[in-house]
């Protein structure tokens, strides 16, 4: 009489190859997506702030995501935050990353900033990352990434070079705030927020978030709005999309690695948001302005590179 081997049951309970190829294929993915979705905010950004005011655009969408994931929160039961200091500790990230980030965005690209610039600016997320690692948590910077961060500053310059003074420069000042506010918040979340809970953590953020840009929207804005389909498709896609699904990619993807590698994505955005802006709202770059993005570009791969 033939028994059965006490490792069968371990074999049958092991996931099929079938299934470890897709599992593979969808976590090899996330990057990916991750560029795509982010990518497409300055777009859809761009096209709905003709229609409302910055800071009322912020409040519809922060608001649109908080209602979703502090309901996904409530009926998945997840936990939420036991201490007083963690509740702050997500209201911090929310400030800096959500409001401080995408308000000066928003009022840069009202300003006349394109998207493609706007992705730019923030493509440098990298290597503002490691000169602010250094700064705060001090880790050490190397040569490489300081050359690297002279360079895609160098790149800016060529972006800018040509543009007339005035407007356009407090758009990318303003713009560049924005960039040091994501940087901060990243920075921030990595160190104090790493292990909360996805989904009342995030619905924490967009709430504080929405409160905070709803204070500044009424009195300085009215909660105007030109209720267009072009608004309201920019609206769902900026609060469901981009709001929700890239930064749950990258709060996701913080967690798996380092946040150092994750921010080294940000380095393929400025030419993705530039072919977004081209083919869906004819935004044109100069010669320069191109040969900026290639140098950009090629100063955070080279910070980036392993030796």
């Amino acid at each position: 009489m033939t028994t059965l081997s006490p490792c069968l049951p371990a074999r049958s309970l092991r996931p099929s190859l079938p299934y470890r190829l897709i599992a593979g294929l969808v976590a090899a993915s996330l990057p990916l997506v991750f560029i795509l979705l982010w990518s497409s905010g300055y777009v859809a950004g761009k096209l709905a702030l003709p229609h409302t005011g910055p800071m009322t655009l912020l409040t519809l969408r922060f608001g649109l995501a908080a209602v979703v994931l502090l309901a996904v929160a409530a009926a998945t039961g997840a936990p939420w935050p036991r201490r007083r200091a963690d509740w702050g500790h997500l209201a911090v990230v929310g400030l800096l990353m959500q409001v401080l980030h995408f308000s000066c965005i928003y009022f840069a690209l009202r300003w006349g900033l394109s998207a493609g610039v706007a992705g730019l600016l923030i493509g440098l997320m990298p290597l503002a990352m490691a000169l602010g690692a250094h700064l705060w948590l001090a880790e050490r910077i190397g040569a490489r990434q300081m050359l690297g961060l002279l360079g895609g500053l160098a790149g800016v310059g060529l972006v800018i070079a040509d543009k007339p003074l005035g407007g356009a420069w407090t758009a990318y000042a303003v713009a560049g705030l924005g960039l040091l506010g994501l940087v901060a918040g990243t920075l921030y979340q990595k160190r104090y927020c790493a292990h909360m809970d996805l989904r009342s953590g995030a619905g924490i953020q967009m709430a504080v978030s929405a409160l905070a840009v709803a204070t500044v929207a009424g009195p300085l804005e009215g909660f105007a709005i030109d209720w267009t389909p072009e608004l309201v498709g920019a609206w769902l896609w900026l609060g469901l999309v981009n709001s929700i699904g890239a930064f749950s990619l990258m709060f996701i993807m913080i967690r798996r690695g380092q946040a150092g590698q994750v921010a080294r994505l940000f380095f393929l955005i400025p030419g993705v948001s530039a072919l977004m802006g081209f083919v869906l709202l004819g935004e044109r770059l100069e010669p320069l302005a191109l040969a900026g993005f290639a140098l950009s570009a090629l100063a955070v791969c080279f910070a980036a590179a392993k030796r």
